[in-house]
């Protein structure tokens, strides 16, 4: 027998189902300022997140609806109709969101996990642009089964932080037309300026997986993403809203046991530590850390590095990835509309690289004694101010890392900011300083203009302590065409940043077109890619020193499939022989030769997908055959299994200069429910000998509070050392006031 309460609930889903009248109204509504807009309505009765959508509000909310696609067909009403309500209370805004499907049997899930991707599945994103400056916001993300994930944007997508974690609520449930979702966002896990009247850009977005569909409220054109804040709707209603003390602290303790890698006896440790979060204002935050321990962090994926220069590894440290957006200056992130696993990253100088601090560039932890983060608006400027302390360490004095930044918004989507770093220890004559101005406007939606200057200052330097960058781009849905000219003096030091190399001049040249003709459309084909990028390096008396260009078509399939081949002539000048591998170098001269390349990324939302980047033609002096391959099996939302292999053969044209690396990863991740997960990384390193494990447990007890046990074990596999192995378990409670 159905209960009242059931009973009540499938009423109000026909109800819902059977509003086409709402849903035309939501069509016509627009603000002055021409935007679409949606208004909350006050909760009078408490609402239960359950993804039921049975409380009384959901009935007087007007939906938003009307949702128009990005893709496959731009501008055409989405295939499956969307309705979202908006509602809030004294302590919360709420999204009663009901994605209607013809095929509810044909939903796509295959994560649960924190921080899941999105692409890969059926999923709803909301962006909540709470200042209404039209480049900042937070975004959440669910899908049937009501997974979470959280990403804080900045600068329309410039910086994307997927490591913020927020605290919030979401419960979802499939039905007979469809799926629904009930939401809840306390106000103390967003920013805002309070006011009555108070408007904040606001944009949902649906992802229909079978079809690989996009589909937008507000509409965003199909070369851009929900992140594109200047084209949000208005969120109306919002009464003058309070924070509280928006006070949150959260200690942790630490328990490990520990033994390095050839000793023979375990060390047992243990320490505490605290984390505080403050609002000082509605539109500053203040952070604290004392002693902060990232033991749960997951390891680094180990890279075979052929080339002079140093390898790059992303931050994964909470602290530091938390508002990390109002810190970043420098080269601009390029917009990549697929996701290519074996993509190397083209970094070639970010002032502020958080990872110089509190690391080696093993990747070992350099003790941290204490450190403050304070970001936000102020005075009508974005701001951001860290320190750190870290300890002394071996022959490593204690030293003190400090950031200060300042940025300020005008015209529609223009910026301008400043930068300053500083590295300073407790040894006489052992500091580095590097100051910057920064400039980057938007015209017409697609014109953008970027650029930089900075300088350094350290005891002892020699030749040009200046680095600069201009850049000017246009990118729409067809065409992407950008030039810039990066310059880095032989005497430019950033120890708190990554430098690829110095005393040079790169001139960039990138240009492509989309095309999407009906023709091959008929035969699954989604777009054909055509571009080319030409890097083209100097030294300060322009002698040319590097050329690295790639010439390539990609082709989109309808179900997600991305492949592509390309020819990618290359040019090395050698001054100073390098060692490639410990027993190979590369002497002086001057080497040209071509590479070319094969890449598949198959449908990822599939049970069983792969990852593949085949290279082969000249290396050096030589020739390569380089494989990176990749098999990706999900039986269920809550089992991944991948597996990587990368294989480089090298022949050069020395004596002994033929040579094989090996490099084998296994990572594999159980979630048992949307709170507790179970992730491994296994690594072996064939060219070291060395074998790797990283297994962490995790169980989110309440919100932002967990319980990780980790395992470490690292062994070198042609000796007789003794593994180094270790066992850390880590407890943290976050209570708020």
């Amino acid at each position: 027998m159905m209960t009242a309460r059931r009973i009540a609930a499938t009423a109000l889903l026909i109800s819902l189902a059977a509003a086409p009248l709402a849903r035309a109204q939501t069509r016509d509504l627009a603000s002055p300022d021409g935007r679409r807009r949606v208004t909350a309505v006050e909760a009078r009765t408490p609402i239960t997140v359950d993804g039921r959508l049975d409380e009384a509000v959901w009935r007087e909310a007007v939906p938003a609806g009307g949702f128009v696609q990005a893709e496959p067909r731009e501008g055409e009403p989405a295939s499956e109709a969307t309705d979202v309500r908006v509602a809030f209370d004294a302590e919360a805004i709420y999204l009663g969101v009901y994605c209607h499907d013809g095929e509810p049997g044909a939903l796509i899930v295959n994560d649960i996990r924190k921080d899941f991707a999105p692409a890969d599945q059926d999923a709803f994103e909301v962006i909540f642009d709470t200042f209404a400056d039209r480049r900042n916001g937070f975004v959440f993300v669910t899908n049937p089964q009501g997974a979470k994930a959280d990403t804080q944007i900045a600068n329309e997508g410039r910086d994307v932080n997927t490591s913020w974690d927020a605290v919030w609520t979401v419960e979802a449930r499939t039905v007979e037309d469809g799926w629904t979702a009930e939401i809840r966002i306390p106000f103390k896990t967003l920013r805002f300026e309070s006011g009555d009247g108070r408007i904040w850009g606001i944009n949902f977005a649906r992802r229909i997986r079978r079809k690989n569909e996009i589909d937008y409220w507000a509409p965003v054109p199909r070369a851009y993403s929900i992140y594109r804040a200047s084209l949000d709707g208005n969120l109306l209603g919002l009464p003058d809203l309070r924070q509280g003390r928006n006070l949150r602290v959260k200690p942790f303790v630490t328990a490990s046991s520990t033994r390095g890698t050839g000793q023979s006896r375990f060390d047992g440790d243990a320490a505490a530590g605290l984390d505080l979060k403050y609002g000082v204002t509605p539109a500053l935050t203040l952070d604290l850390t004392l002693k902060p321990d990232f033991a749960q962090v997951e390891a680094d994926e180990q890279q075979v590095n052929l080339t002079r220069f140093s390898l790059f590894y992303p931050e994964k440290r909470e602290f530091f990835l938390e508002n990390a957006g109002i810190f970043y200056f420098g080269d601009i992130p390029r917009n990549t509309r697929a996701t290519i696993r074996f993509r190397p990253p083209e970094e070639e100088l970010l002032l502020f690289f958080s990872r110089r601090i509190g690391l080696t560039d093993d990747g070992e932890q350099i003790p941290i004694v204490a450190g403050g983060r304070l970001t936000g608006l102020a005075g009508g400027f974005g701001v951001g101010a860290m320190t750190i302390q870290t300890e002394a360490l071996g022959d490593a004095p204690s030293t003190n890392y400090t950031v200060l930044r300042a940025r300020r918004d005008f015209l529609r989507n223009s910026d301008v900011g400043a930068v300053f770093l500083q590295r300073q220890s407790t040894r006489a004559g052992d500091s580095n300083r590097v100051g910057g101005l920064d400039a980057n406007f938007r015209f017409l939606g697609a014109l953008s203009v970027n650029s930089f200057l900075t300088k350094s200052s350290t005891p002892g330097a020699e030749g040009s302590e200046w680095a600069g960058k201009g850049s000017v781009g246009w990118e729409d849905n067809a065409l992407h065409l950008q030039y810039s000219l990066l310059s880095i003096g032989d005497g430019f030091q950033d120890d708190i940043g990554f430098v690829r190399r110095t005393g040079i001049r790169k001139h960039f040249v990138d240009s492509g077109f989309r095309m999407r003709p009906q023709a091959l459309r008929r035969h699954s084909f989604r777009e054909v890619h055509p571009h080319a990028r030409f890097n083209y390096y100097t030294d300060l008396s322009n002698v040319k020193v590097t050329r690295n260009d790639h010439i390539a078509t990609s082709v989109y399939l309808e179900n997600g499939t991305v492949f592509e081949v390309s020819v990618n002539p290359k040019f090395e000048r050698i001054t100073d022989p390098f060692a490639i591998r410990r027993t190979v170098t590369i002497p002086p001269g001057d080497y040209g030769w071509n590479e070319y390349l094969f890449l598949l990324e198959s449908d990822h939302s599939r049970t069983l997908s792969a990852s593949i980047r085949y290279t082969t033609g000249g290396f050096w002096s030589g020739t390569q055959q380089t494989a990176n391959l990749a098999m990706t099996f999900k039986p269920s939302y809550r089992l991944l299994v991948d597996v990587g292999l990368q294989r480089n053969a090298i022949r050069l044209r020395t004596p002994d200069a033929h040579f094989v690396t090996t490099l084998l990863q296994a990572r594999t991740s159980y979630s048992f429910s949307t709170k507790m997960f179970l992730d491994s990384l296994l690594q072996y390193n064939a060219d070291l000998h060395q074998f790797s494990a990283n297994v962490r447990f995790n169980v989110i007890h309440r919100p932002l509070s967990d319980l990780y046990v980790v395992y470490n074990e690292q062994q070198i596999t042609n000796g007789e050392l003794p593994a180094g192995r270790a066992l850390i378990v880590k407890y943290s409670h976050m209570v708020s006031f």
